[in-house]
Order: structure tokens, then sequence, then C-alpha cells
């Protein structure tokens, strides 16, 4: 086992470190276990949606694809998290029953998550634009906006996320909800005016999809702005890991998987036979049952 830094030679900086001194039993197990309820949601949804890509049209496995792709790059993500998280944070007692203090040489790496985000935000943006069949013209005008909005946001957050003074924190904080915010009007707005255009049966998922980009994507920046809350160090910290969690979840594995359901939806409403095709695989279980 690592050796363990006495709690005086952790600083307190402006009432919150970046990485807390220690952990209780409690709030160790309560990073741990939500980073493991992630891992098992990026890796089985990217597993499903691929053995579901056959049952879609070629038109929208695209979308699908950069669903998969999202999830593995999530996965791979917090499982290195993951192991830094447990490198980090060590404990001399049976059962870690008398807490985790960070060892010498260790720290937890929140870089990590940066760079998830960095490559999986503006697929996410890239996912939606997919399955929407948009015209080429307005799919490319889309990426256009969006991709670099996506990027810039990443990167004038992460200065914010690394520091331990809550006035750079909530300066990165203020830049990056600029393009946080422009993402989300032109999301809502061509969202908005595709959805006369698509099939009535998919029209209501997609505007409920607006909303789920709007409670997903808003968890972030909750959970980014909680160390500057007079919450303790250790508190804000173990919240801003279950908020991300959450977070990524939602914005990833559930919102691929409604990708997924309007692929369907759509792949049913363009071709009827490909539906009746598949309508009779469904049921077929069913049939042998019987």
């Amino acid at each position: 086992m690592a050796a363990v830094r006495p709690l005086r030679d952790f600083p307190n900086l402006g009432g919150n470190t970046v990485v807390p001194d220690a952990l209780t039993q409690g709030q160790f197990d309560i990073v741990y276990n939500f980073l493991s309820l992630v891992i098992a949601a990026q890796l089985f949804t990217a597993l499903f949606l691929t053995f579901g890509l056959s049952r879609i049209l070629p038109r929208y496995r695209l979308a699908i694809t950069v669903a998969i792709v999202v999830c593995g790059i999530a996965a791979y993500h917090y499982f290195r998290i993951f192991d830094s998280f447990k490198a980090a944070f060590v404990s001399d007692s049976v059962g870690g029953a008398g807490g985790y203090d960070l060892a010498v040489g260790q720290s937890f790496n929140e870089g990590y998550r940066y760079v998830d985000w960095l490559l999986t935000v503006p697929l996410l943006l890239l996912e939606l634009i997919a399955v929407l069949a948009l015209a080429r013209k307005m799919q490319r005008g889309l990426v256009m906006q969006l991709i670099p909005a996506a990027a810039l946001m990443i990167i004038l957050g992460y200065p914010g996320e690394i520091s331990g003074d809550n006035g750079i924190r909530g300066l990165f904080g203020l830049l990056s909800s600029i393009p946080f915010a422009y993402i989300l009007f032109v999301l809502f707005r061509q969202l908005s005016k595709s959805l006369a255009t698509q099939p009535e049966g998919v029209r209501g998922t997609l505007g409920r999809l607006r909303y789920l980009l709007l409670l997903s994507w808003g968890v972030y920046p909750i959970a980014y702005l909680l160390p500057l809350l007079n919450v303790s160090g250790a508190d804000a910290w173990v919240a801003k890991q279950v908020g991300y969690s959450l977070a990524d979840i939602l914005a990833k594995a559930v919102y691929g998987l409604i990708i997924f359901s309007v692929a369907r939806m759509k792949s049913y409403d363009d071709d009827p036979e490909f539906a009746r095709a598949e309508m009779s695989t469904a049921d077929a279980p069913a049939a042998l049952a019987k």
C-alpha cells in the first residue's frame, strides 16, 4: 500500500481544494459506485447499439455508429478515472473503516473527463444532426456552427476545473457558459424548425429530446459550480463527481438509446416493407412460444 500523506500537508485553498485531503468510507463508496455505474452504462449501451445497427436503415446508421463511438470513448475514460480514483485514495484501516487519505505521489486526474468531453460532446451533436437527416447544406451549416462552439466550451471550462481559486473557477465557468448557451439556443431553434419535416411518429420523441438535452447538459454547470458554494471541500467534490457521472449517463447512454429509437421509427416510416419485416421478426418469439 502507498504511504499516506498527513492531512496537515494539504493546504486549503480559499475554502476549497481541487482534490480533498481525505474521504470518509461513505464518501469513498459513493464515488466508487457511481464511477462503476457509468462504466457499466456506457459499455452495455455501446453493445446494445452495436447489435441493433442492422435493425435500422443504412441512412441512419451513421448516427448510431457515432453513438457507439461516444459510449466507447466514455467507457474508456471512465476506466482511467476509476483507476486514478483508486490509486489516489488509500486507507491503512481494515476495510477502509477509518477513511481514505490522499496517497503520496498520487492525485485524482480530473483531466480525463475533459479529454472525454472534448471528444464526445462534438460527436453528440453530430449524432443528433445525422439522425435528423436534414438537407446536406443545412447539416454542414449546423456542423460548422456547433462543433467549434462545443470544443471552445470544454477548453474554457478546464482552467477553472483544475484551479483551487474560486475567482478563477467562476471566471472560466462564466466564459464557458457563453458557447454552452449558444449551442442550446441553436439546437432548440433547429429542432423546433425540423419537427414539422419529421415523421409524425417521432415528433413527440424529438420534442422531448430537447428537454433531455437541457436537463442533462444543465447538470454539468451545476456540478462545476458546487465548489463555489458553502459546502465542505470533500462534500462538494463528491457531489461534483456524482453530478458529472449522472450527467454523462443521461447525455451519452440514455441520449444514444433515444437516438436509436428515433432512427428505428424513421426507418419504419421511410420503408414500410422494412417495417413489416422488422415487426414480423419481433413477433417470431411469441409465435414460437405458442
